[in-house]
């Protein structure tokens, strides 16, 4: 009798940890597909501007890729944020903050970019594949993607929470130092 009453307790409990674990994995994944300490993959992006560069050629700066697009209005939120606290303080320092477009046409983009007032560059990413190469394609955007000097990467984002921002905003400063 006290080892059926001892399984009647055990197994729910043990049942609620393995469970808790799996919930707390997909809590820090978060959508993504890398992790902090991957390398970051390559890619070639096409700037509003016209301009083409690979991730691979921005070596030797802190690159912080923001994952955006006009419909998303948690990106409008956390932009100016980016344009103040990221890009106009290191804008003259060794990085580039550059917003990756969501699947959008070039006039939207460019439209989008100057409503909301920022002047880091934006890269169009047709079909989401830049995207796809971090985060899973139906995971949501307003992601930030923080890369050091070497192509590593040492940051992730999801959403616009205050305190995480501060955090990348920090990783962003000690990397510049």
């Amino acid at each position: 009798m006290r080892k059926i009453l001892f399984l009647f307790f055990i197994i729910p409990i043990l049942t609620s940890s393995i469970s808790s674990c799996n919930s707390s994995k997909a809590k820090i994944d978060r959508g993504y597909i890398v992790k902090v300490g991957d390398a970051a993959p390559d890619f070639t992006m096409q700037l509003t501007n016209g301009e083409t560069t690979s991730l691979s050629s921005l070596r030797g700066k802190v690159v912080v890729l923001q994952f955006t697009a006009s419909w998303c209005s948690v990106c409008r939120k956390e932009m100016p944020h980016l344009e103040k606290e990221v890009w106009l303080p290191n804008k003259d320092k060794d990085f580039i903050l550059i917003g990756v477009d969501y699947d959008e046409p070039l006039e939207k983009v460019i439209t989008f970019a100057e409503r909301m007032g920022i002047t880091y560059p934006i890269a169009l990413d047709p079909d989401a594949g830049i995207f796809s190469l971090f985060a899973h394609k139906k995971s949501g955007v307003t992601r930030n993607v923080v890369i050091n000097q070497e192509g590593e990467i040492v940051f992730l984002t999801r959403l616009f929470d205050r305190e995480e921002f501060e955090n990348m905003v920090e990783k962003i400063e000690k990397l510049l130092k």
